[in-house]
């Protein structure tokens, strides 16, 4: 069962009630909200996403809350709350999503250390994974996009998780979130993408979730092993360069890129210097997305001869 099968108003009820549980990738989140504006974007964006089943272990539990009753009236205010406390400020109610999305990211950033943490987007291919470590306005979200769009799958935009038994990357395929420019440029790139409501003066500009396709939410159980590393960054007019990198330099960059290398110690070191050692590493600078993903599919296409 899917949430997309579940009717909006059962959505809404399970929101307001014991929490809509779903299965993204190897965690069970449960989602309480008492704004019922809430159901009807979750329901849209969710729907292709499984159900937990009712006697699994839930991993993370969140909640969308009203502040202060008065509030509800004049300048509505909504709270993040994880088991149940509030680990940011407020956000304007009509923030509401955006603040659930950045919520469960920041819960699996500071909780899921059995597993290395890359700050990275991730896409699959021929049973290869490319994997783009960037800090945030480098284009790695929307050059993920636009490639999940056109044969690529998604493991994740945010976090490339390393599993430490076998250095595998596991999927996680939650939403996308483009920001500013970007919504207008895939919009016009894939018209089919699902791209939810744009959400206007968020603490990040504008911004709008993307759902990935449904082969990549349905394959979310089938890890890949890492086969490129590729540092993107845009610049507007720039001509595309894609120059390979030396791999002291790539460990040193998937290092400072992981959320949780200091916690993990000898075993961070172990995984990113394993996955160095086995990737082609390059650096990419782009103005055009056509042409980043035609080379980057040049590069698929050159791995399997």
């Amino acid at each position: 069962m899917t949430v997309g099968g579940l009717p909006v108003p059962t959505v809404a009820s399970l929101l307001g009630g014991a929490g809509l549980a779903v299965r993204i990738g190897p965690f069970n989140i449960r989602i309480r909200a008492v704004p019922t504006r809430l159901a009807a974007t979750l329901h849209h964006l969710y729907g292709l996403y499984p159900l937990a089943r009712p006697d699994d272990f839930t991993d993370i539990h969140v909640e969308i809350a009203w502040t202060h009753a008065l509030r509800r009236w004049i300048r509505p205010q909504v709270l993040f709350l994880v088991d149940g406390r509030p680990p940011f400020a407020p956000h304007p109610a009509e923030h509401a999503f955006p603040a659930l999305e950045w919520g469960i990211n920041w819960c699996v950033a500071t909780r899921a250390h059995h597993f290395l943490m890359l700050h990275s987007a991730v896409v699959e291919r021929g049973g290869h994974a490319m994997l783009f470590p960037a800090a945030p306005g480098h284009g790695k979200s929307t050059l993920c996009a636009a490639l999940i769009h056109s044969g690529w799958r998604l493991l994740s935009d945010e976090f490339g998780l390393v599993r430490p038994e076998d250095g595998l990357l596991l999927p996680m395929p939650r939403l996308i979130p483009l920001k500013n420019e970007s919504i207008a440029v895939l919009r016009r790139f894939r018209p089919e993408a699902v791209i939810g409501p744009s959400f206007h003066g968020t603490r990040k500009g504008t911004v709008a979730h993307v759902r990935p396709p449904e082969d990549s939410i349905r394959r979310a159980g089938e890890p890949a092993r890492a086969r490129w590393l590729v540092f993107p960054r845009w610049a507007a007019g720039a001509t595309l360069r894609l120059d390979p990198l030396p791999k002291s330099q790539a460990f040193l960059m998937v290092a400072t890129n992981a959320f949780n290398y200091e916690v993990l110690d000898e075993t961070a070191f172990r995984l990113v210097a394993e996955m160095v050692d086995a990737c082609d590493c390059y650096a990419l600078v782009y103005s055009d997305l056509d042409e980043a993903m035609a080379r980057l599919d040049a590069l698929c296409r050159d791995a399997h001869g």
